[in-house]
Protein backbone atom coordinates (compact mmCIF):
# COMPACT_ATOMS: atom_id res chain seq x y z
CA UNK A 1 0.00 0.00 0.00
CA UNK A 2 3.00 2.26 -0.41
CA UNK A 3 2.15 5.68 -1.77
CA UNK A 4 -1.57 5.22 -1.09
CA UNK A 5 -2.63 8.14 1.08
CA UNK A 6 -5.82 8.32 3.11
CA UNK A 7 -7.11 11.05 0.78
CA UNK A 8 -6.65 9.00 -2.40
CA UNK A 9 -8.18 5.93 -0.74
CA UNK A 10 -11.30 7.88 0.28
CA UNK A 11 -11.55 9.45 -3.18
CA UNK A 12 -11.44 6.00 -4.76
CA UNK A 13 -14.18 4.69 -2.46
CA UNK A 14 -16.39 7.72 -3.25
CA UNK A 15 -15.91 7.35 -7.00
CA UNK A 16 -16.67 3.63 -7.11
CA UNK A 17 -20.47 3.94 -6.70
CA UNK A 18 -20.56 6.73 -9.30
CA UNK A 19 -18.69 4.58 -11.77
CA UNK A 20 -21.04 1.70 -11.08
CA UNK A 21 -24.11 3.92 -11.61
CA UNK A 22 -22.71 5.27 -14.87
CA UNK A 23 -22.05 1.74 -16.10
CA UNK A 24 -25.58 0.64 -15.17
CA UNK A 25 -27.08 3.59 -17.03
CA UNK A 26 -24.92 2.96 -20.10
CA UNK A 27 -26.10 -0.65 -20.12
CA UNK A 28 -29.80 0.21 -19.86
CA UNK A 29 -31.90 -1.80 -20.47
CA UNK A 30 -30.22 -4.94 -19.17
CA UNK A 31 -33.51 -6.62 -18.18
CA UNK A 32 -37.18 -6.39 -19.22
CA UNK A 33 -38.85 -3.00 -18.93
CA UNK A 34 -42.36 -2.75 -17.50
CA UNK A 35 -44.59 -0.42 -19.56
CA UNK A 36 -47.68 0.72 -17.66
CA UNK A 37 -50.58 1.71 -19.94
CA UNK A 38 -53.16 3.16 -17.53
CA UNK A 39 -56.13 2.27 -19.75
CA UNK A 40 -57.85 -0.95 -20.91
CA UNK A 41 -56.58 -3.06 -23.83
CA UNK A 42 -57.40 -2.11 -27.45
CA UNK A 43 -57.72 1.63 -26.80
CA UNK A 44 -55.60 4.33 -28.42
CA UNK A 45 -52.79 4.31 -25.86
CA UNK A 46 -52.62 0.52 -25.84
CA UNK A 47 -52.51 0.42 -29.65
CA UNK A 48 -49.64 2.90 -30.00
CA UNK A 49 -47.75 1.23 -27.14
CA UNK A 50 -47.87 -2.22 -28.72
CA UNK A 51 -46.78 -0.90 -32.11
CA UNK A 52 -43.94 1.19 -30.71
CA UNK A 53 -42.50 -1.15 -28.06
CA UNK A 54 -42.49 -4.15 -30.38
CA UNK A 55 -40.11 -2.17 -32.58
CA UNK A 56 -38.12 -0.79 -29.63
CA UNK A 57 -37.70 -4.27 -28.17
CA UNK A 58 -36.23 -5.54 -31.44
CA UNK A 59 -34.00 -2.49 -31.60
CA UNK A 60 -32.61 -2.81 -28.06
CA UNK A 61 -32.72 -6.62 -27.86
CA UNK A 62 -34.80 -6.43 -24.69
CA UNK A 63 -38.44 -7.03 -23.77
CA UNK A 64 -40.79 -4.10 -23.15
CA UNK A 65 -43.74 -5.71 -21.38
CA UNK A 66 -46.99 -3.76 -21.79
CA UNK A 67 -49.20 -3.96 -18.70
CA UNK A 68 -52.71 -2.48 -18.79
CA UNK A 69 -53.68 -0.94 -15.45
CA UNK A 70 -56.93 0.84 -16.33
CA UNK A 71 -59.40 2.61 -14.08
CA UNK A 72 -60.31 6.01 -12.66
CA UNK A 73 -59.39 7.95 -15.78
CA UNK A 74 -55.86 6.58 -15.83
CA UNK A 75 -55.01 7.56 -12.26
CA UNK A 76 -54.64 3.98 -10.96
CA UNK A 77 -51.85 3.12 -13.39
CA UNK A 78 -50.30 6.57 -13.05
CA UNK A 79 -50.05 6.08 -9.28
CA UNK A 80 -48.09 2.85 -9.82
CA UNK A 81 -45.44 4.65 -11.86
CA UNK A 82 -45.36 7.74 -9.64
CA UNK A 83 -44.19 5.58 -6.72
CA UNK A 84 -41.94 3.21 -8.71
CA UNK A 85 -38.16 3.05 -8.40
CA UNK A 86 -36.67 5.70 -10.74
CA UNK A 87 -34.34 3.27 -12.49
CA UNK A 88 -35.75 3.15 -16.01
CA UNK A 89 -37.44 -0.23 -15.58
CA UNK A 90 -40.99 1.03 -14.90
CA UNK A 91 -42.32 3.55 -17.40
CA UNK A 92 -45.65 5.20 -18.14
CA UNK A 93 -47.21 5.27 -21.61
CA UNK A 94 -49.97 7.80 -21.05
CA UNK A 95 -52.49 9.88 -22.97
CA UNK A 96 -54.31 13.22 -22.96
CA UNK A 97 -55.83 12.47 -19.55
CA UNK A 98 -52.40 13.15 -18.04
CA UNK A 99 -52.88 16.84 -18.87
CA UNK A 100 -56.52 16.92 -17.72
CA UNK A 101 -56.64 14.84 -14.54
CA UNK A 102 -54.85 17.41 -12.42
CA UNK A 103 -58.07 19.50 -12.66
CA UNK A 104 -60.55 16.62 -12.62
CA UNK A 105 -59.05 14.80 -9.63
CA UNK A 106 -57.69 17.39 -7.16
CA UNK A 107 -57.07 14.92 -4.30
CA UNK A 108 -54.72 12.38 -5.87
CA UNK A 109 -51.83 10.89 -3.85
CA UNK A 110 -49.30 12.06 -6.45
CA UNK A 111 -48.45 15.22 -8.37
CA UNK A 112 -48.37 15.22 -12.18
CA UNK A 113 -45.87 18.06 -12.31
CA UNK A 114 -43.50 16.77 -9.62
CA UNK A 115 -43.64 12.97 -9.75
CA UNK A 116 -43.02 12.35 -13.46
CA UNK A 117 -40.29 13.30 -15.93
CA UNK A 118 -41.36 13.63 -19.58
CA UNK A 119 -39.39 11.54 -22.07
CA UNK A 120 -41.09 11.49 -25.47
CA UNK A 121 -44.22 12.56 -27.36
CA UNK A 122 -45.32 9.45 -29.24
CA UNK A 123 -48.43 10.42 -31.17
CA UNK A 124 -51.08 12.97 -31.99
CA UNK A 125 -54.54 11.82 -33.07
CA UNK A 126 -57.29 14.31 -33.93
CA UNK A 127 -60.92 13.72 -33.15
CA UNK A 128 -63.37 13.49 -36.03
CA UNK A 129 -66.85 14.96 -35.77
CA UNK A 130 -69.15 12.22 -37.07
CA UNK A 131 -72.92 12.26 -37.51
CA UNK A 132 -75.68 9.79 -38.24
CA UNK A 133 -75.77 9.39 -42.06
CA UNK A 134 -79.40 10.52 -42.29
CA UNK A 135 -78.68 13.96 -40.80
CA UNK A 136 -78.83 16.47 -43.73
CA UNK A 137 -75.38 18.05 -43.21
CA UNK A 138 -72.08 17.76 -45.07
CA UNK A 139 -69.95 20.60 -43.66
CA UNK A 140 -69.23 22.06 -40.24
CA UNK A 141 -71.14 25.20 -41.23
CA UNK A 142 -74.10 22.94 -42.02
CA UNK A 143 -73.83 21.35 -38.58
CA UNK A 144 -73.81 24.73 -36.85
CA UNK A 145 -76.82 25.91 -38.86
CA UNK A 146 -78.66 22.64 -38.21
CA UNK A 147 -78.16 22.85 -34.44
CA UNK A 148 -79.19 26.51 -34.36
CA UNK A 149 -82.45 25.57 -36.06
CA UNK A 150 -83.38 23.06 -33.32
CA UNK A 151 -85.42 24.80 -30.57
CA UNK A 152 -84.11 22.42 -27.90
CA UNK A 153 -80.62 22.05 -29.36
CA UNK A 154 -79.20 18.59 -30.03
CA UNK A 155 -77.73 15.75 -28.04
CA UNK A 156 -74.05 14.97 -28.57
CA UNK A 157 -72.32 11.83 -27.35
CA UNK A 158 -68.99 11.54 -25.59
CA UNK A 159 -66.96 8.52 -24.54
CA UNK A 160 -67.30 9.54 -20.90
CA UNK A 161 -67.15 12.49 -18.53
CA UNK A 162 -63.76 14.21 -18.66
CA UNK A 163 -62.56 12.39 -21.80
CA UNK A 164 -61.08 14.29 -24.72
CA UNK A 165 -64.31 13.68 -26.63
CA UNK A 166 -66.22 15.40 -23.82
CA UNK A 167 -63.73 18.27 -23.75
CA UNK A 168 -64.02 18.73 -27.53
CA UNK A 169 -67.79 18.92 -27.12
CA UNK A 170 -67.37 21.59 -24.45
CA UNK A 171 -64.93 23.57 -26.62
CA UNK A 172 -67.36 23.38 -29.54
CA UNK A 173 -70.24 24.51 -27.34
CA UNK A 174 -68.19 27.39 -25.95
CA UNK A 175 -66.85 28.60 -29.31
CA UNK A 176 -70.18 28.41 -31.15
CA UNK A 177 -72.60 29.26 -28.33
CA UNK A 178 -74.82 26.37 -29.46
CA UNK A 179 -77.27 24.50 -27.24
CA UNK A 180 -75.80 21.01 -26.89
CA UNK A 181 -76.91 18.33 -24.46
CA UNK A 182 -74.04 16.12 -23.35
CA UNK A 183 -74.70 12.36 -23.37
CA UNK A 184 -71.75 10.51 -21.76
CA UNK A 185 -71.14 6.86 -22.64
CA UNK A 186 -68.84 4.24 -21.14
CA UNK A 187 -66.36 4.38 -23.99
CA UNK A 188 -66.21 5.34 -27.64
CA UNK A 189 -67.55 2.00 -28.91
CA UNK A 190 -71.01 2.29 -27.32
CA UNK A 191 -71.21 5.94 -28.39
CA UNK A 192 -70.50 5.04 -32.02
CA UNK A 193 -73.10 2.25 -31.90
CA UNK A 194 -75.80 4.75 -30.96
CA UNK A 195 -74.63 7.31 -33.51
CA UNK A 196 -74.90 4.67 -36.25
CA UNK A 197 -78.42 3.86 -35.03
CA UNK A 198 -79.42 7.53 -34.77
CA UNK A 199 -80.08 7.41 -31.02
CA UNK A 200 -77.58 10.28 -30.66
CA UNK A 201 -76.67 12.00 -33.88
CA UNK A 202 -73.36 13.78 -33.15
CA UNK A 203 -70.04 12.64 -31.69
CA UNK A 204 -66.41 13.80 -31.66
CA UNK A 205 -64.82 10.38 -32.12
CA UNK A 206 -61.19 9.34 -31.76
CA UNK A 207 -59.71 9.64 -35.26
CA UNK A 208 -58.10 6.21 -35.20
CA UNK A 209 -61.06 4.12 -34.09
CA UNK A 210 -63.63 5.43 -36.56
CA UNK A 211 -61.83 5.16 -39.92
CA UNK A 212 -63.44 1.87 -40.93
CA UNK A 213 -66.94 3.06 -40.06
CA UNK A 214 -66.48 6.22 -42.11
CA UNK A 215 -65.18 4.35 -45.13
CA UNK A 216 -68.01 1.84 -44.79
CA UNK A 217 -70.65 4.58 -44.72
CA UNK A 218 -71.82 3.70 -41.22
CA UNK A 219 -71.23 7.27 -40.01
CA UNK A 220 -70.70 10.52 -41.88
CA UNK A 221 -67.48 12.47 -41.21
CA UNK A 222 -67.76 16.25 -41.11
CA UNK A 223 -64.43 17.67 -39.87
CA UNK A 224 -61.41 16.76 -37.77
CA UNK A 225 -59.73 18.63 -34.93
CA UNK A 226 -56.16 18.52 -36.24
CA UNK A 227 -54.26 20.43 -38.92
CA UNK A 228 -54.22 19.99 -42.68
CA UNK A 229 -55.57 16.78 -44.20
CA UNK A 230 -55.52 13.22 -42.87
CA UNK A 231 -53.57 10.58 -44.76
CA UNK A 232 -56.30 7.96 -44.66
CA UNK A 233 -59.24 10.38 -45.03
CA UNK A 234 -57.96 13.24 -47.19
CA UNK A 235 -61.44 14.60 -48.03
CA UNK A 236 -62.19 15.59 -44.44
CA UNK A 237 -61.27 19.23 -43.67
CA UNK A 238 -59.97 20.51 -40.32
CA UNK A 239 -62.53 22.20 -38.09
CA UNK A 240 -60.21 25.21 -37.90
CA UNK A 241 -61.13 26.07 -41.51
CA UNK A 242 -64.53 27.09 -40.12
CA UNK A 243 -63.65 27.82 -36.48
CA UNK A 244 -60.12 29.34 -36.44
CA UNK A 245 -57.98 27.99 -33.62
CA UNK A 246 -60.20 24.99 -32.91
CA UNK A 247 -57.63 22.25 -32.41
CA UNK A 248 -57.50 19.22 -30.11
CA UNK A 249 -55.62 15.94 -30.05
CA UNK A 250 -55.67 12.63 -28.30
CA UNK A 251 -51.95 12.27 -27.62
CA UNK A 252 -49.74 9.56 -26.21
CA UNK A 253 -46.43 10.08 -24.50
CA UNK A 254 -43.78 8.42 -22.36
CA UNK A 255 -42.95 9.39 -18.78
CA UNK A 256 -40.64 7.97 -16.10
CA UNK A 257 -40.69 8.43 -12.33
CA UNK A 258 -39.08 11.69 -11.27
CA UNK A 259 -35.40 11.25 -10.50
CA UNK A 260 -34.69 8.71 -13.23
CA UNK A 261 -31.03 9.30 -14.26
CA UNK A 262 -30.65 11.80 -17.08
CA UNK A 263 -28.45 9.38 -19.03
CA UNK A 264 -31.30 6.85 -19.16
CA UNK A 265 -33.85 9.51 -20.14
CA UNK A 266 -31.62 10.73 -22.97
CA UNK A 267 -30.87 7.24 -24.25
CA UNK A 268 -34.54 6.27 -24.04
CA UNK A 269 -35.56 9.39 -25.97
CA UNK A 270 -32.93 8.74 -28.65
CA UNK A 271 -34.04 5.15 -29.16
CA UNK A 272 -37.73 6.13 -29.23
CA UNK A 273 -37.00 8.67 -31.96
CA UNK A 274 -35.28 5.95 -33.98
CA UNK A 275 -38.15 3.48 -33.48
CA UNK A 276 -40.76 6.10 -34.35
CA UNK A 277 -39.01 6.92 -37.63
CA UNK A 278 -38.89 3.28 -38.75
CA UNK A 279 -40.96 2.31 -41.82
CA UNK A 280 -42.86 -0.31 -39.80
CA UNK A 281 -44.09 2.17 -37.19
CA UNK A 282 -44.74 4.99 -39.67
CA UNK A 283 -46.81 2.74 -41.95
CA UNK A 284 -49.04 1.56 -39.08
CA UNK A 285 -49.43 5.07 -37.67
CA UNK A 286 -50.49 6.53 -41.03
CA UNK A 287 -53.09 3.80 -41.45
CA UNK A 288 -54.58 4.90 -38.11
CA UNK A 289 -54.48 8.70 -38.70
CA UNK A 290 -51.72 9.01 -36.09
CA UNK A 291 -49.35 11.93 -36.55
CA UNK A 292 -45.87 11.95 -35.00
CA UNK A 293 -42.70 14.02 -35.01
CA UNK A 294 -39.14 13.87 -33.67
CA UNK A 295 -38.85 15.45 -30.22
CA UNK A 296 -36.69 15.82 -27.13
CA UNK A 297 -37.63 15.54 -23.44
CA UNK A 298 -37.68 19.36 -23.25
CA UNK A 299 -39.95 19.54 -26.31
CA UNK A 300 -42.34 17.11 -24.67
CA UNK A 301 -42.27 18.98 -21.36
CA UNK A 302 -43.27 22.20 -23.14
CA UNK A 303 -46.05 20.37 -24.99
CA UNK A 304 -47.47 18.89 -21.76
CA UNK A 305 -47.35 22.30 -20.04
CA UNK A 306 -49.32 23.84 -22.92
CA UNK A 307 -51.86 20.99 -22.86
CA UNK A 308 -52.36 21.40 -19.11
CA UNK A 309 -53.02 25.11 -19.59
CA UNK A 310 -55.48 24.49 -22.43
CA UNK A 311 -57.53 21.77 -20.77
CA UNK A 312 -57.58 23.30 -17.30
CA UNK A 313 -59.32 26.28 -18.86
CA UNK A 314 -61.89 24.08 -20.59
CA UNK A 315 -62.55 22.03 -17.44
CA UNK A 316 -63.08 25.18 -15.35
CA UNK A 317 -65.25 26.86 -18.00
CA UNK A 318 -67.49 23.77 -18.25
CA UNK A 319 -67.39 23.18 -14.46
CA UNK A 320 -66.52 19.50 -14.91
CA UNK A 321 -65.91 17.70 -11.60
CA UNK A 322 -65.11 14.01 -11.17
CA UNK A 323 -63.29 13.51 -7.88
Amino acid sequence: MAGLTRRTLLAGIAAAPLAGAAHAQAGWPSRPVRVIVPYPPAGGADTTARILYAKLGDQLKQNFVVENRGGAGGTIGEAVVAKAEPDGYTILHDATAFSVNTELYPHLPFDYRKDFDPVFLVSLVPNILVVTPSVPVTTLADVIAYIKAQPDGVSMASSGNGTLQHLCLEMFRHVTGLKINHVPYRGGGPALTDVMAGQVKFFFSNGSSVVGLIKGGKVKAIAHTGKGRLDSLPDIPPASDTLPGFEAYEWNGVFVPHGTPAAIVQKFNKELNVALASPEVQTRFKQLNIASRPNTPDDFRSFVDAQMKLWSGVVKEANIKLG
